[in-house]
């Protein structure tokens, strides 16, 4: 399929001020309802702060939208609770649990790609296929090609992995499906059994995946195999903090607040975003999680640049998830304390817990 824009388009929109980023998210929307019907479409929900914002923008343009949340079991407490607070939310359960998913597929860790090419070279070694005839082995082994995708220059496959090779031998299984399994899986049964097309708030800029997904088709799916809206692909996270600090928006508690990275310092002084000036006032950031999605979630855990590691955060936290999380797997736990101690051995990491 031939991609509908480039990188560059996508560098240039995401340059836009916030207001007119509003405004064309509006558009988009407008242009999905229209395709499908105000009663065949729904917000994905996760409680997060990204999918808090669009569900406050459309919302305004279609106050009786559907929500959808998915209880995977893996979310923060705190962002239960707020779901709980919206009206017109379908609550919905995966049909396997998470100690489930680790048992039959594994554990998700590193990103998902590398998970998903470890999980293909064990299962073609279990199976008996050719191995070197698999992208897994080819990556792995640095047999990686250059291409173009929509950037403006050739580069080499960012699917390179020869760093992760040795995770292809660990004693564990590691698998990128907990996401398929317990969260799209149940979206798709919903959407299937009534005809229903999602929204979500996902952003370009969160991964290379979604850009590439935005270059090849923009925000409106409509040629997808599975159709699906991201209205704010253009966005970036400071977007989104810019937007919840002018409107003023409720959020998770988890998070805390949103305040500019030097707000203690500048404490008592005037706050520009007073005056609908918050495009200019510098970086901001949330005193909570600055992330929450899946509490269990390994992939990205590797290389936490901005203070504490996840799982240190969540020790501190909440001490009962967590315990439940390194506890040893033969003793109704997670095992995670063994998963990370193997790969912070044998892979050179320092990931903490």
């Amino acid at each position: 399929m031939e991609n509908k824009h480039t990188r560059e388009e996508l560098k240039e929109l995401q340059r836009y001020p916030l207001s007119i980023k509003v405004q064309l998210t509006k558009q988009r929307v407008r242009e999905w309802v229209r395709r499908y019907g105000d009663d065949s479409v729904y917000i994905s929900f996760s409680g997060g702060k990204d999918s808090t914002v669009l569900l406050d923008i459309v919302r305004e343009m279609y106050p009786d939208m559907l929500a959808v949340f998915v209880d995977t079991g893996l979310e923060y407490p705190e962002i239960r609770e707020f779901v709980k607070t919206f009206d017109n939310v379908l609550w919905l359960k995966p049909e396997m649990n998470f100690r489930q998913v680790i048992e039959k597929y594994g554990y998700p860790f590193i990103s998902k790609q590398v998970s998903k090419r470890v999980s293909e070279y064990k299962n073609a070694i279990e199976k008996g296929r050719d191995l070197k005839s698999t992208c897994a082995y080819k990556e792995f082994n640095g047999i990686s090609s250059f291409h173009n995708d929509g950037y403006d220059e050739p580069r080499k496959s960012f699917y390179n992995k020869e760093k992760w090779k040795f995770l292809t031998e660990a004693p564990f299984k590691i698998s990128h499906k907990c996401c398929d399994v317990m969260k799209k899986n149940t979206f798709k049964t919903l959407e299937a059994k009534q005809n229903l097309h999602p929204m979500t708030a996902q952003m370009a800029s969160e991964s290379i995946n979604r850009e590439k997904s935005w270059i090849q088709h923009g925000c409106n799916m409509f040629d997808a195999v599975r159709p699906i809206s991201n209205p704010m692909s253009f966005w970036t996270e400071q977007d989104v903090l810019r937007y919840i600090k002018q409107h003023d928006l409720r959020i998770a508690s988890v998070y805390g607040d949103v305040v500019s990275e030097d707000e203690e310092q500048l404490a008592g002084q005037m706050d520009m975003s007073d005056y609908g000036l918050c495009d200019s006032c510098g970086n901001l950031k949330t005193t909570g999680c600055h992330r929450t999605g899946c509490i269990f979630c390994g992939f990205g855990c590797y290389d936490e640049k901005d203070g504490k590691g996840r799982f240190v955060t969540l020790k501190e936290t909440h001490p009962k998830i967590y315990d439940y999380i390194m506890r040893p797997w033969d003793q109704g736990g997670l095992g995670y304390k063994e998963v990370i101690d193997w790969i912070n051995l044998h892979g050179n990491l320092n990931i903490e817990y």
